[in-house]
């Protein structure tokens, strides 16, 4: 049997476990070691699952991971959200759908410290969708905005999602963040414009708020300076070239702590409960990225990437076209599965296709993220919107996946935009 066939072999049955509901990153683990194994022998998969992982796990850039995850766990249980959900609603509450809007507002912001989608969704819908409740909100919208809103939480930074592929695929954390900013604002701005649009042509959709005054909106503005100045501070900071990503990621984590401290919020036991979600999620992601390496260097030693890379530069099309092939790739991945377990699954398989062609990676790695995001609201996995479904018993997941439709729309014009103008992507790279 030849090495290609080995791996083609290696990934159906590996697709066909991962339907059978194992975890992504012992699937990926167990096929690799096995298929190391088969082309070289035991003694290299042993050694690959010894020295390569190691190797990984003692880098100094993989701190990063857990400290981040921290900043977003104290920023969450010190309620410094909830002070973000009111000081956005303070200034977009009063126009039509504004505690809608004041939900992706809020989103946005939160996504800035958090760096992930399933708790953006969770710490933002637990305090808005009583809100829009009680202002008589359609259930579509109210879901919907919830769901749609977390999903920044995996496109701005600094996104766990950007932070694994960038060690994964041996890219700058600091450029994938850079290159980040633009297309989360965009999506941001144009999911909030559809909003608006929305309940200004039906209004009963999300009825206006009561208006506040002037004095009540920059009275709010300290519920927003906490979280601002984590974000400029950390990754301000990352961005000036002041810190290394591990470097920002620590300061950004003691900073949520002194800001927690000095607003009387962070006790022992918020305290304790952060780090146990922390260790948590951190050790997810770290088997997440041993998987990737094992399988990865499987993949790579059965040329099947260098083989696809070659073949598909031979075939008469444009590139552009492989490249919408492979979105579509995505799109479907990340409806299907865990939009992180695919983006690591397809890394070693996809990314050299791409740079083959003359693609930037950068670029395409931001592309595929967003087209990723997507699955998060989308049947029939739908993170977000099992989660969204989950914070309110008489919001059935049925009603939720509606309420998400009209946000494709934006989805697909920021995609369309960031296609057709690269640039928007990278030229925050100089």
């Amino acid at each position: 049997m030849t090495p290609t066939l080995v791996a083609i072999l290696g990934i159906a049955i590996m697709l066909g476990i991962l339907f059978l509901r194992m975890p992504v990153s012992f699937a990926m683990l167990g096929v690799g070691f096995v298929g190391v194994v088969i082309i070289e022998d035991v003694e290299a998969a042993q050694h690959l699952m010894a020295a390569d992982i190691y190797r990984q796990f003692s880098s100094y850039t993989m701190a990063v991971v857990p400290l981040f995850i921290l900043m977003g766990q104290i920023v969450f249980r010190t309620g410094m959200s909830e002070k973000l959900f009111a000081a956005a609603y303070t200034w977009v509450g009063h126009l039509p759908g504004g505690v809608a809007a004041t939900t992706i507002t809020a989103s946005i912001g939160f996504a800035a410290v958090s760096g992930s989608n399933s708790a953006s969704t969770a710490t933002i819908g637990a305090v808005a969708l009583p809100e829009m409740k009680k202002y008589g909100y359609s259930r579509r919208l109210s879901g919907g905005a919830v769901a749609v809103g977390g999903t920044l939480g995996i496109l701005i930074p600094p996104s766990t999602a950007l932070i694994i592929v960038a060690v994964q695929s041996q890219q700058s954390i600091t450029k994938l963040f850079q290159a980040a900013l633009v297309p989360g604002a965009l999506v941001g701005l144009l999911l909030l414009a559809t909003v608006f649009v929305m309940c200004w042509f039906k209004p009963e959709l999300g009825p206006p708020g009561p208006k506040t005054s002037w004095r009540q909106r920059f009275a709010s503005l300290p519920g927003v300076v906490q979280v601002g100045v984590l974000f400029l501070v950390a990754i301000g900071g990352l961005f000036a070239g002041l810190f290394t990503p591990t470097e920002a990621a620590a300061v950004g984590a003691f900073g949520a702590i002194v800001l927690g401290l000095i607003g009387g919020n962070l006790t022992w036991a918020v305290f304790w409960k952060s780090i146990i979600e922390t260790l948590r999620i951190s050790a997810m992601v770290i088997l997440l990225v041993a998987g990737a390496i094992v399988f990865g260097r499987f993949l790579t030693l059965s040329r099947l990437p260098f083989d696809l890379a070659a073949w598909v530069a031979n075939l008469p099309v444009a590139p552009i076209v492989v490249v919408l092939v492979v979105l579509a790739i995505y799109l479907v991945g990340g409806a299907i599965m865990d939009a992180l377990g695919f983006l690591v699954i397809s890394i070693p398989l996809l990314f050299p296709l791409i740079t083959g062609l003359g693609y930037d990676i950068v670029w395409f790695t931001v592309i595929v993220v967003l087209v990723t995001t997507i699955g998060a609201i989308t049947p029939p996995v739908g993170v977000n919107a099992f989660i969204t479904s989950g914070l309110d018993t008489s919001l059935d997941i049925v009603t939720v996946f509606r309420g998400t439709l009209p946000f494709l729309i934006p989805f697909a014009v920021a995609l369309a935009v960031l296609i057709a103008w690269p640039q928007a992507v990278l030229f925050a790279l100089g």
